[in-house]
């Protein structure tokens, strides 16, 4: 069924005027003023409204087995947050144990996708051992449309990678056109920092910041950096949470080196003071790199006002408290680590950031959509508002007032970080290729019909 938007102000990164939109076949066809609603075709209303392009969280986990037990969230829930939430894609982080094959891998996480997912996908796959039988495997993998990697400079023995296998995927990377995502901490030293904690008898989540200090996540993206340069390699630092991480990826890239640079929304709201509260509830906040001091929230907001932070993601990573997190009662270091957020990254970017002045309505667009296609190939498909473009449109009220809250929130989940916060503004409308999937505040759209989105390598 054709979709006829009308009378809204289309925003997009670079451009903002009061227009309709007509979508049929997927995609938009026309933009123009006054158009006529063809019989057959769905309308909506948008007078007073913000159209925005679907927004893209360019990292998320759902399916992720971790520290013991598995994220709370499916793709047929996740899938439904992101969208009420004006989320219409996301890359999903693959991330296979050390000894799994990384082609069978690349297919269990597709698997679990493909006809759960709502709204659109794909993927970072995850480089957790670098030999010629993965090598072959990762070649394998770009073939099939996935146009970046993602290694761990944290959790030795997990998922994280030597030294040397971060120089062969770097160089892979470059030679294939790829970019390789990162986070950024320094493995040997929190595992000495997390012994000396424990030994002490510091067990609670408190301590979990102090095992991960900003000078260890800053000597991690020196050192991704470094090897970034020495190769030429395209890299990009996922969750970059400290000004002190954010000076060395800035002196780098003054000097030249490729690197792109990812903040979250936590980081912008929450600080360590909220991993401190009593009763264990500082568990909910748990996640590396850890939330920091509140200083650094002006810090990365300056970074996204000014383009020096690119792209706004959640990491989203959902556990329940009154379960899962509950397994590093006496070990920090046995809490599994994440913040959930993929439902209300927007409506809260919207209201700290747009609402109070310090990101203007472009940037707003440009860090939670335009950026992440860019990078990650899905430009103009995703990103943008235009001709032939995917029709994937938030019509966006900003005059809706309410508050978040773990009672109403869509995502599989027992609690919500921003409990309590009020938001100025939700979408009202969000399409994926031409098909309204939510209205306020509610999923309206069909499970499954989200699709892996083929991407180019290349693409820089």
């Amino acid at each position: 069924m054709p979709l006829l938007i009308k009378n809204g102000e289309i925003v997009t990164a670079s451009e903002r005027y009061i227009a309709d939109i007509f979508c049929e076949n997927e995609t938009i066809t026309r933009i123009d003023e006054n158009i006529s609603a063809p019989a057959g075709a769905e309308v909506v209303d948008a007078t007073g409204k913000y159209i925005f392009p679907g927004f893209i969280d360019p990292h998320v986990h759902i399916y992720l087995p971790f520290m013991g037990t598995y994220a709370k969230d499916t793709h047929e829930t996740a899938s439904k947050a992101a969208l009420v939430g004006g989320t219409t894609t996301f890359i999903e982080m693959i991330c296979p144990a050390r000894g799994d094959k990384p082609l069978e891998a690349f297919e269990l996480w597709l698997g679990k996708a493909q006809g759960n997912s709502a709204c659109d996908f794909t993927f970072h796959m995850g480089v957790t051992r670098y030999d010629a039988e993965a090598e072959k495997d990762f070649r394998e993998i770009v073939k099939r449309g996935i146009a970046s990697f993602k290694v761990f400079l944290a959790y030795k023995g997990a998922f994280g990678v030597t030294d040397e296998e971060l120089y062969h995927t770097l160089k892979l990377a470059k030679s294939l056109g790829v970019i390789t995502t990162a986070h950024c901490e320094n493995a040997d030293l929190i595992l000495e920092l997390q012994k000396q904690l424990l030994a002490e008898g510091k067990t609670g989540p408190e301590y979990h910041y102090v095992s991960r200090p900003p000078r260890v996540e800053a000597e991690g993206v020196h050192h991704l950096v470094t090897f970034a340069e020495t190769l030429d390699a395209h890299v990009y630092i996922v969750h970059l949470s400290c000004g002190e991480a954010l000076q060395e990826a800035m002196h780098a890239s003054a000097r030249g080196v490729q690197v792109w640079v990812e903040t979250l929304i936590q980081y912008l709201l929450c600080d360590k003071t909220d991993a401190e509260k009593p009763n264990f509830e500082g568990a909910k906040f748990v996640m590396s790199p850890p939330l920091r001091e509140k200083h650094n929230q002006e810090i990365l907001w300056n970074a996204l006002q000014k383009g020096f932070a690119s792209t706004l993601a959640t990491d989203h990573a959902p556990f329940d408290f009154s379960t899962q997190k509950q397994m590093g009662r006496g070990d920090f270091t046995k809490i599994p680590n994440g913040i959930p957020s993929l439902e209300d990254r927007i409506n809260l970017y919207y209201t700290h950031g747009v609402k109070t002045g310090r990101i203007d309505l472009h940037q707003f667009v440009n860090t939670a959509s335009t950026q992440a296609a860019k990078i990650f190939g899905l430009h103009p498909r995703k990103g943008t508002i235009q001709l032939g473009a995917d029709a994937d449109l938030v019509v966006y009220d900003p005059n809706y007032r309410g508050k978040i809250s773990a009672k109403t929130h869509a995502m599989n989940l027992d609690y919500n970080s921003f409990e309590g916060m009020e938001i100025q503004g939700r979408p009202s409308v969000v399409t994926v290729r031409g098909k309204i999937s939510a209205r306020d505040g509610k999923f309206v759209g069909e499970n499954g019909r989200g699709k892996l989105l083929k991407r180019e390598p290349n693409h820089f």
